[in-house]
């Protein structure tokens, strides 16, 4: 299974430095449920892409970042137009947060703040449409987002949803996943984020993600269903 993580990421602080980078955190996530996994990262950020057609993957990751999708970034168009390329290709595609939004608007969808501020923390989602490779219920992801998908792309299912998050997850057909979530950031480094973000956040934002910590967040829940995306 050749994996390409398309890695938006633009954080280079030294807090980023200190904490595994998005490569290692998907291949630890996705290994236990894709043995086999061949994960080549590729720096979008930087204007570093995979050479060739969509094809030369068996599938796509659009990973999550502090940018905002509207930053109207060279790289930003370059992204939207590869995805459009993958996802015309049906090659299966999947993205998480900053991934989840790129995809949606590079299909058409809107992307816009969310009126209720950020959401920051271990949140619970409800799966009320789920895709095959899903299961129906609620789950609890880690959630680091400002701005969210508010007009899903045509004939995208909306797989999930919380109040102050409509859209939180989509579907298209068996080659397109996505979450608003991070499945990807485990509870250490979650906690080692809020502190950091201490400074910068609404108090209330930073104390109720501290208080979010007491429940853990079904990460290998949710990479089942990743791998049974990925492998069909």
């Amino acid at each position: 299974m050749r994996i390409a993580l398309l890695m938006a990421n633009t954080d280079e602080s030294a807090f980023a430095r200190r904490h595994p980078r998005d490569g290692e955190k998907w291949r630890r996530l996705l290994a236990p449920v894709l043995p086999g996994l061949d994960m080549a990262v590729f720096p979008v950020k930087d204007g570093v892409f995979p050479d060739g057609a969509p094809g030369a993957f068996d599938g796509y990751i659009v990973s999550g970042s502090p940018a905002s999708v509207h930053d109207g970034l060279d790289w930003q168009a370059e992204l939207g137009a590869l995805i459009r390329r993958i996802v015309a290709a049906r090659i299966r595609l999947f993205g998480a947060c900053y991934g989840h939004q790129a995809i949606a608007l590079a299909l058409g969808g809107r992307v816009e703040k969310n009126p209720r501020g950020w959401a920051f923390g271990v949140v619970e989602s409800e799966v009320h449409d789920p895709a095959p490779w899903m299961e129906a219920g609620p789950i609890r992801l880690n959630a680091a987002h400002e701005e969210q998908v508010t007009n899903p792309p045509e004939n995208a299912r909306i797989t999930a949803r919380r109040p102050d998050c409509a859209i939180g997850g989509l579907a298209i057909g068996g080659h397109v996943f996505t979450t608003q979530y991070h499945p990807e950031i485990d509870p250490d480094f979650m906690a080692a984020l809020i502190d950091e973000l201490a400074a910068e956040k609404p108090v209330d934002v930073i104390a109720a993600a501290r208080d979010s910590l007491t429940v853990m967040p079904e990460n290998d829940r949710f990479a089942r269903w990743i791998g049974r995306f990925f492998a069909g």
